[in-house]
């Protein structure tokens, strides 16, 4: 027998709405749900880890998961939240993003554990061969035009204004539901607030076209305490690709958090049980400065998100950033890693062939720099203990060679605890 999903995601504060009946159905049995994902960029963002992880939970009970991703949608574009048409995308975009979403989504489900491993379905599939005088006929008759005019996905967009094409959305979404119900027997669409709408449309074209059995949960829309909007930050949105959002500034989002952000997103992006997460939450008030539930959730979303390695990099960079790093820990981050630390510091370059002949520290500081003002200030600064290279305080004897640079290319020069140089070697 299935474990109590619904009660899983009651506990976490991961359910926004849901139609009657929809607990009890599950508990019945093994059943299959699905959440759809649009297709719209190469990277999922953090944003869709809430539905990501209603999946992970929906298996971990013991259900079978679908994630649909919206091949056919996707050159639609999905009006829900949105105040005003979208670019439609051509299908070798389309392609290439859908096959990147479904790495991401491997992460985080299990496609081979026996009877409920999860499934990708395209909804291009059964949408590229399907006529439009037959959708309109066999699909459009069932649901009125009263009825799609009331969801508030139309309705506040009607004084500005919407195409036939989003207009029309609700259905097309409506039919993959009841495509997945007839074909996969799947009874369930999971997603977020703003998809209520369009889930619920699905299950009237169930019931009216084919009689059958289909229920609805969504999730609420997160919100950060301060009022800011979760998942961006001041350089965009922080995507689950390293190549768009490096691990070290994946791993910062969530460290950065508030506590009382923090206090939410363990119950909602990790998988911890509710006697673990009493047991952080209540070490964390005795010593918030430690920031022990930061911690927890930035480490656990990270690993399952990037993996280990990326992981040990990220706190690596993390002790940088707040001082209490060695140069191994400098070298070992990558080029993209490094600048996201030091971002903004300020930057020379010098020749290889300084470096190779042996660059003195006093010249690396002012002469051939311009860091400090004077060969006197290094000098006086150096005196008193308060230059270091790569991390390491330095007397004024040091040289720089080839063997100190980190990714055989940059030394990060420091006075002080708060000023930092870095050298750029060409």
């Amino acid at each position: 027998m299935p474990e109590n999903f619904i009660k899983e995601l009651q506990w976490r504060g991961m359910v926004h709405d849901m139609m009657p009946g929809t607990e009890e159905a599950l508990m019945k049995k093994v059943s299959a749900g699905y959440i759809g994902f649009d297709p719209t960029a190469d990277s999922l963002h953090i944003g869709h880890l809430v539905q990501i992880m209603t999946l992970t939970h929906f298996q971990r009970a013991g259900h079978k998961p679908f994630a649909l991703i919206g091949g056919a949608t996707g050159m639609v574009g999905d009006p829900s939240g949105k105040s005003q048409e979208r670019n439609l995308l051509d299908a070798e975009t389309l392609n290439h993003n859908v096959a990147c979403v479904k790495k991401q989504l491997e992460r985080f489900l299990d496609f081979d554990c026996g009877g409920n491993s999860a499934e990708m379905v395209n909804n291009y599939d059964w949408f590229k061969d399907f006529n439009f005088l037959d959708f309109i006929r066999d699909i459009g008759k069932h649901i009125s035009v009263n009825y799609m005019l009331a969801k508030d996905s139309v309705k506040s967009r009607l004084e500005t204004g919407m195409s036939f094409t989003e207009f029309s959305y609700q259905l097309v979404q409506g039919y993959d539901f009841y495509y997945l119900n007839k074909n996969k027997d799947c009874i369930l669409q999971l997603g977020g607030s703003d998809q209520w709408g369009n889930i619920v449309t699905g299950t009237e074209l169930i019931r009216r076209k084919g009689g059958g059995e289909a229920y609805a949960v969504t999730t609420p829309l997160i919100r950060k305490a301060d009022g800011t909007k979760f998942g961006k930050t001041a350089g965009g949105s922080v995507w689950l690709d390293p190549e768009k959002t490096s691990p070290f500034e994946f791993y910062q989002y969530w460290f950065n958090a508030s506590d009382a952000d923090a206090e939410n997103y363990i119950k909602i992006f990790t998988l911890k049980s509710k006697e673990e997460i009493d047991a952080i939450v209540s070490e964390h008030k005795e010593s918030p400065h430690l920031r022990l539930l930061q911690k927890a959730v930035a480490e656990d979303i990270t690993v399952r998100t990037h993996g280990e390695d990326a992981l040990k990099i990220a706190i690596a960079a993390t002790k940088i950033l707040f001082g209490k790093s060695t140069a191994d820990d400098l070298k070992a981050l990558s080029e993209k890693d490094f600048f996201a630390i030091f971002s903004g510091v300020a930057q020379a370059t010098v020749s290889r062939e300084d470096v190779k002949n042996g660059l003195g520290i006093i010249d690396a500081l002012s002469a051939k720099t311009g860091f400090l003002k004077s060969n006197g200030e290094a000098r006086r600064e150096l005196k008193g203990n308060a230059i270091s290279v790569n991390k390491s305080k330095v007397s004024d004897q040091f040289i720089i060679t080839e063997d100190v640079l980190i990714n055989d290319k940059y030394v990060l020069l420091g006075k002080g605890k708060k000023n930092n140089y870095i050298l750029i070697v060409e």
